[in-house]
């Protein structure tokens, strides 16, 4: 079987219309109403984000993103999954912890849905938090099988506006075949001429692997983004998740702090005030702005490619309609941005994290990739040979990475919520708990540290940059 085959889909070859539309909610949160049933479509369509950008992709219900899914927690979700596709495929519900059987990887977890069949998934959705669902069979994530879902926690804080925002992108096919050969078509350029976005980013400044048409948030491109309408006096939630499959976003609100309060859905150990959040791919954060005065200002998703510009939307008071909204400068500097270290009060140089009884140990290597290469490989090996971790329940387990190449790696962990408990030699004072972490490139590394007990079965360990999980950068963890 070829490297990754199992997550393989076809492509698909026809679709129907669709207009630039914000994010959609499918939602049933009546108190009282113990299971939620709903059903998700996934078939062809004609995604046209702005004129002059083009491409026929894959959507749930008739949008890209897909629906966005809001449950209470305590509620089970039944989702009726038809697969229109033209391919087979499924759907892993990403941060969730579930029955194997329910976690959406084709023929790991469960045989793959033919197209033009059905797939029952049932579970209660868990932890609460801002979680996300995408299909696990390449390419259909890059053609727009995604979305986010929301597991509304009823002990949290109240917002007077709770908004959603998919950063997301349209990526240029031949540019995708042509980095699963290793070779990149993305532009080769420097962080916006920023030395702190190249010092958070340092492989980036070689370009990216894929070359993306447009830059979009809730499936429209700046300035066709609908603006954001927001009132004085008021406190606004940001759920903000980054489907772009291989790109670092870097988001930030023009003259607002940001304050954050959870990543990956889960709570900070204190929040932490920033002006620049990085997003890595796959990942969440909630932040939370206070609108003090009455403006314009532009939020933006900044990243190495030229065109990223167009990733943005206004956000204004009543009466501002007319007005130019404060924008990011070209060039970031004196702004404090978003790190793991900072969020974890991270220690000097060589600390160590707390000691406690580890059962299972692992260590990864990861490697490969040097453009020339369609190989990402985690000890040498690509998968299926990469060697998995065996755990009992209730093992404490210690997950160790070195990246020995020169890109980031947003490493995630199916069916788990693991902590991270060191990065580049400091140990965090308060572990990060987290499903996906982007491990620093050039020699940089991360410990992770969780318990296995969630349900029994196979849980995937990978790169969630597309490109390096089907080109090998995968594993698992196995309960015996």
């Amino acid at each position: 079987m070829r490297r990754g085959a199992f997550l393989m889909g076809g492509i698909a070859s026809v679709g129907g219309a669709m207009s630039v539309r914000a994010l959609s909610p499918l939602s049933a949160r009546a108190a009282g109403v113990d299971v939620v049933d709903l059903t998700l479509t996934a078939a062809p369509l004609h995604f046209a984000p702005f004129a002059g950008i083009s491409y026929r992709g894959l959507a749930y219900n008739g949008t890209i993103p897909g629906p966005l899914l809001r449950v209470r927690h305590g509620q089970r979700l039944r989702v009726r999954y038809l697969n229109r596709t033209g391919a087979e495929s499924t759907i892993h519900w990403h941060g969730m912890i579930l029955p194997n059987a329910m976690d959406g990887v084709p023929n790991l977890t469960q045989t793959p849905v033919p197209n033009g069949e059905t797939f029952l998934y049932e579970f209660a959705p868990r932890p609460a938090g801002t979680r996300w669902y995408h299909s696990h069979a390449f390419p259909q994530m890059m053609e727009g099988l995604f979305g986010m879902i929301v597991v509304e926690d009823p002990h949290d804080e109240p917002a007077d506006r709770d908004l959603a925002l998919v950063f997301h992108d349209v990526a240029n096919p031949a540019s995708v075949e042509a980095a699963m050969k290793g070779v990149s078509t993305a532009p080769m350029v420097d962080p916006f001429g920023s030395p702190e976005l190249a010092a958070m980013a340092p492989g980036d400044k070689m370009g990216d692997e894929v070359a993306y048409s447009a830059h979009c948030i809730n499936g429209a491109c700046y300035p066709k983004t609908p603006p954001i309408t927001v009132s004085v006096g008021q406190k606004i939630r940001l759920r903000i998740l980054n489907a772009n499959p291989t790109q670092t976003r870097y988001v930030r609100l023009a003259g607002q702090t940001l304050r954050v309060t959870h990543s990956d859905g889960n709570p900070l150990p204190q929040p932490v005030d920033v002006e620049v959040l990085r997003v890595g791919v796959a990942e969440r954060y909630d932040a939370w702005f206070e609108v003090t005065k009455p403006g314009s200002w532009l939020l933006q998703g900044l990243s190495t490619d030229p065109r990223a510009f167009e990733q943005a939307v206004i956000v204004r008071t009543p009466g501002m309609e007319g007005a130019t909204p404060m924008g990011s400068p070209s060039v970031l500097s004196d702004v404090r941005y978003f790190t793991y270290e900072l969020a974890g009060a991270a220690q000097a140089v060589g600390s160590k994290p707390r000691a406690e009884r580890i059962d299972v140990s692992q260590a990864y290597v990861l490697g490969g990739g040097a453009w020339a290469s369609d190989r990402w490989t985690m000890n040498g090996e690509v998968w299926p040979q990469t060697q998995k971790i065996a755990v009992h329940r209730h093992d404490r387990v210690e997950v160790r990475f070195t990246n020995k190449t020169d890109m980031h790696h947003p490493m995630h962990l199916h069916g788990h919520v693991f902590e991270v408990v060191e990065i580049d030699g400091r140990a965090l004072r308060s572990p990060l708990a987290k499903d996906t972490a982007l491990v620093a490139p050039n020699g940089g590394t991360m410990t992770w540290r969780f318990t296995a007990d969630s349900p029994s079965g196979r849980w995937l360990l990978h790169c969630h940059n597309d490109i390096h999980m089907m080109d090998g950068m995968m594993t698992e963890v196995d309960y015996l």
